[in-house]
């Protein structure tokens, strides 16, 4: 064991008991601790740390990906998670460096608060990935999906059914900068900048949600809809998950299918709910591919710390002006139109994506 690494066991040993200890009554991630992972002598340790593996996708999608793609360059994957704490991430990080991980992968619970621990990590020679969040630190490689044009895809597919009346905006978590870049993505294609109305369009509510929770996107639109005595002609949600409270809300006033509502990630039932005509878009961010993306990025960085050296990335700059090196990935628009991609990509079963849906309303439903 080198200086570096004995002096992260000696700071984080306390801090390891911790995040190794815990409940163990919900999903965790693949090998969580990943003891047993660090001794088996790889060259390539990539450490993962989860803002909260309970979200669908991580463990479905994200995870097997990058799992494979770390073994299949030769890495070992270890990880935890953070169960939307702050706190247990920045303890977690040092937990993965003790571990001997020569990379480390941050989805980030909180962009900001994460930052003194990424930037130790750095200062002790482990390279990090701000993974599909950012992090505003200039020596973390941002990977991810290009969340601003997800934003304009979003909107692009509402305006195409509603380009004017009364709009309600559902906002992802206020400390994750994907809420606001999907927000500007907004803005791009045509809707209103926060706090301002155009001569078509008026935003008659707009709130950030609370780790994206899909009851509190419930409980603002039902809030918003009474405000407005249900003259809404669309809502604007930023996530799939936030989108199924939203649709709940539109369904107990009668409004289910005749208000446009977007949403992102492609999940399961949002991708039925396109199908049914309850949700008018879900912009899809196979996560196959980010999660292999980060996995062959991590194996890249384990050989050369270097992140300008890893293949395929590009300038990035931030909102505040921050010069980032990134890796961003194509996002597709899903609609009733072109349902059969996720389908034919075995994203979902055609059964699961029609269920329920009339004979002969969708194409790809037949």
């Amino acid at each position: 064991m080198n200086l570096r690494r004995a002096a992260a066991v000696f700071m984080a040993g306390a801090l390891a008991m911790a995040a190794c200890g815990g409940d163990d009554d919900d999903a965790t991630p693949a090998e969580d601790t990943g003891e047993a992972a660090a001794d088996t002598g790889g060259d390539c340790v990539v450490g993962v740390s989860w803002n909260n593996y309970q979200e669908e996708r991580w463990a479905k999608w994200d995870e097997p990906a990058l799992k494979a793609a770390i073994e299949a360059g030769g890495g070992t994957y270890i990880s935890n998670d953070a169960k939307s704490s702050t706190e247990t991430q920045a303890s977690n990080l040092e937990n993965l460096i003790s571990q001997e991980a020569n990379v480390l992968v941050v989805l980030a619970q909180d962009g900001t608060a994460i930052m003194p621990s990424v930037a130790s990590s750095i200062e002790q020679g482990v390279p990090v990935i701000a993974y599909d969040r950012l992090i505003e630190d200039p020596a973390a490689l941002y990977l991810s999906f290009d969340n601003v044009r997800v934003g304009e895809m979003e909107a692009e597919a509402v305006l195409e059914v509603v380009s004017e009346g009364n709009f309600i905006i559902i906002k992802g978590n206020s400390a994750d900068a994907n809420a606001d870049f999907l927000r500007q993505g907004y803005v791009n294609a045509g809707i209103p900048p926060v706090g301002e109305n155009s001569d078509t369009i008026t935003i008659v509510g707009e709130s950030y949600t609370d780790n994206w929770d899909p009851a509190l996107a419930q409980t603002q639109t039902e809030q918003f809809l009474t405000a407005a005595n249900n003259d809404v002609q669309a809502v604007l949600s930023e996530n799939d998950g936030m989108a199924g409270g939203v649709v709940a809300a539109l369904e107990a006033q009668g409004l289910a299918g005749s208000v446009p509502v977007s949403g992102q990630d492609g999940d399961q039932s949002a991708l039925n709910r396109v199908a049914l005509g309850t949700q008018t878009v879900s912009v899809w961010k196979d996560a196959r591919e980010l999660g292999t993306a980060a996995g062959e990025a991590a194996i890249a960085l384990c050989a050369d710390p270097d992140i300008a050296n890893v293949g395929g990335t590009a300038p990035f700059t931030t909102a505040n002006d921050v010069e980032m090196t990134s890796i961003l990935l194509e996002p597709i628009p899903i609609t009733q139109d072109n349902l059969d991609i996720v389908i034919d990509a075995g994203w979902i079963s055609q059964e699961d994506a029609c269920a329920g849906v009339e004979a002969g309303a969708v194409a790809a439903c037949g």
